[in-house]
């Protein structure tokens, strides 16, 4: 066991502020650089491949400033394999893969020595996202969640490269009865950036081919800097991953839509036998007063993003994926982990690279954290994040009820206690007039992320059918419905779920991490079975981008410009905006939700309104009384 170092006085290991470590390529020589400022030795081992078990050649590290070593080996090293390890206190720690390692063999246990320049499909130099908007705001954003392996798994996809990620870059794919499958059908729907779940090495999924029935959501980290095997033809070859990754992005682009990726820097899948902590043990994770890893997490351990050298590697990773591989935006699992100054050094750094690119995260922890809540980038410290948003999971509860209660319903199944919340959802979380007093996160519209569900916990169909027992199918779906109209007539940046258009059920189970095929594959004969609420979301976000009353840019313009109506029954959310003031064609709009198991007569607002929702035959309206269909919304407007 290490003599581990004290953790209070971490300030006192030098910071390396070079752009050098991991590995250095060329044809004459390959240069290695690790940080490890409490060792008294190092050295590399090299390997023939990424599964050979004794190295053939090991070379010791030079101690260098600022706590690094490095070696530089002359001749071409193209194809090679690495490993490091380090003597601290007169033992050697295990080996390990190189923290900045860009390449590796299966399983990710060895680095690759790679010319990364081979990576690079054709075309790439010109790889580019279209913009999704004439001002590139981040409002304009409408977000796609999908793993990649679901995409493409079921029979009916279409889709011949099942499970990895040229899978997703197939396009013109169709299910039995010629509706389009895959990144086609998800170009259709019109959403602007396909938010995917992890994809860079993780560490629960064998690759070889033999354990190719294997699924997880892929939060237990690995290698933070290279893909992910498993959705490779071949996880063996180091550069194969990396270029069937990028052919995925280009083809994404080239469909007219961005790449966000789901990044979990707040913990890693290994502890004490991680390459950070085998390094410089203890450094680059929190602990507890009297000592062991802090869990924040609930995976067994926390990072210390406050720590500088924990901290220039988070930069150093972000960076490298955007330079590297044209990534647009970036998720926080678990963001509430991560203090607001490294992640504003981290906004600041990645909007110079791209100014379009959109930041998220989870504003929570799963646990307690040593490091105090003000320092935290939590979802109540959103007013100190620059250019960064957090999920509404407040609006999530009201649509639905409770995600952690499969029992409890929600505003579309009857439940009126969180119609304020739901109001405050409706406007992003921003400070609005008429809910003073109310709680608000956002100091804009695009810090809030508007959901009803995600990968985790059950999908919406099977939590309305778990909180609705006694419910028909037919009224089960318009509360589906109605929960996506909210979706996308709200405030902030929209954020669905993959399959949610066509009622995507996960057979009632609550969290499907590594369930099986059977349970995650997207089951592309629902498209044709309900089409009509694929026909709904499309409907929905042609009006959104049609209509920028929908994606407000400032607070100040979502507290002027939207006015609900105070004498409303219950169960009915009314609201009028004001288009005018943002040079919507439509001057004023005016919404209404029903969250009630029957009709309600409702009477318009001043002024000559005619439908835009549902795509009813229109007809104008001047100070009439409506109906509105039980657990439906209407739209209308002046033009």
């Amino acid at each position: 066991m290490h003599h581990l170092p004290d953790y209070d006085n971490t300030e006192n290991y030098p910071y390396y502020d070079g752009n050098d470590l991991g590995l250095t390529y060329t044809e004459q020589f390959s240069r290695f650089k690790i940080w490890s400022p409490v060792a008294n030795q190092a050295e590399i081992l090299l390997y023939y491949t990424g599964e050979h078990e004794y190295p053939f050649k090991i070379v010791p590290l030079q101690s260098d400033e600022n706590g690094t070593w490095h070696t530089e080996i002359m001749g071409d090293w193209k194809g090679y394999f690495y490993t490091f390890k380090v003597n601290i206190n007169h033992e050697w720690s295990h080996e390990v893969i190189d923290p900045y390692a860009r390449a590796c063999g299966v399983n990710g246990k060895k680095a690759a020595i790679i010319n990364l320049k081979e990576s690079n499909p054709q075309q790439w130099i010109y790889d580019s996202p279209l913009p999704f908007s004439a001002n590139n705001l981040p409002t304009d954003a409408i977000i796609y969640e999908l793993h990649i392996r679901d995409v493409s798994l079921d029979k009916q996809s279409g889709i011949i490269h099942k499970g990895k990620y040229i899978g997703l870059a197939e396009t013109g794919t169709t299910n039995n009865e010629g509706a389009t499958t895959g990144l086609s059908h998800i170009k259709e729907l019109g959403v602007t950036h396909i938010h995917l779940l992890p994809f860079f090495d993780f560490f629960t999924v064998d690759e070889h081919p033999h354990h190719s029935h294997q699924y997880n959501w892929g939060y237990d980290p690995l290698n933070y800097n290279i893909p992910e095997g498993s959705y490779s033809t071949n996880p063996f070859d180091g550069i194969a991953r990396i270029k069937e990754l990028k052919m995925m992005i280009q083809s994404i682009h080239q469909n007219g839509m961005r790449v966000i990726m789901d990044v979990v820097y707040n913990h890693t899948g290994l502890t004490e036998k991680s390459n950070f902590n085998q390094l410089v043990p203890g450094y680059y994770y929190r602990h507890k007063t009297h000592g062991g890893f802090s869990d924040a997490s609930s995976c067994g351990n926390e990072t210390a993003s406050e720590r500088p050298m924990m901290r220039k590697f988070m930069i150093d990773s972000l960076t490298y994926w955007v330079n590297e591989y044209h990534i647009d935006g970036f998720r926080f699992d678990l963001m509430g982990v991560h203090d607001i100054e490294t992640m504003n050094l981290i906004s600041e750094s990645l909007h110079t690279i791209n100014p379009e690119i959109l930041l998220y995260g989870e504003g929570w922890t799963a646990g307690h954290s040593p490091l105090p809540d003000e320092r935290r980038a939590l979802k109540d410290n959103t007013r100190f994040l620059h250019k960064i948003g957090a999920f509404n999971d407040e609006i999530r509860d009201a649509i639905k009820g409770s995600t952690f209660d499969k029992h409890d319903k929600g505003f579309i199944s009857g439940n009126f206690h969180k119609t304020n919340s739901l109001k405050s959802g409706i406007v992003a979380s921003c400070a609005h007039p008429q809910l003073n007093g109310h709680y608000s996160f956002a100091t804009s519209p695009s810090q809030t992320i508007t959901y009803c569900e995600c990968h985790d916990n059950y999908t919406l169909w099977d939590k309305l059918q778990l909180s609705n027992p006694d419910t028909s199918m037919a009224d089960l779906k318009k509360m589906h419905h109605l929960a996506l109209t909210i979706l996308l007539t709200s405030q902030g940046i929209p954020f669905l779920h993959a399959g949610t258009e066509f009622l995507r059920s996960k057979q009632m189970i609550e969290n499907s991490y590594k369930s099986p095929d059977s349970i995650n594959a997207i089951k592309w004969s629902q498209k044709n079975e309900h089409s009509d609420t694929v026909d709904l979301v499309k409907n929905l976000i042609q009006l959104r981008k049609e209509h920028p009353t929908f994606r407000m840019r400032s607070a100040t313009q979502v507290a002027e410009n939207i006015l609900f109506d105070e004498n409303s029954p219950e169960g009915i959310i009314a609201f009028t905006l004001n288009g005018e003031a943002v040079n919507d064609p439509w001057k004023k709009i005016w919404v209404a939700y029903n969250g009630n198991s029957e009709e309600i007569n409702l009477a318009l607002p001043m002024g000559k309104w005619q439908q835009a929702f549902p795509l009813a035959a229109s007809h104008y309206m001047h100070n009439e009384q409506i109906v509105v269909p039980k657990y439906e919304a209407v739209i209308f407007f002046i033009s």
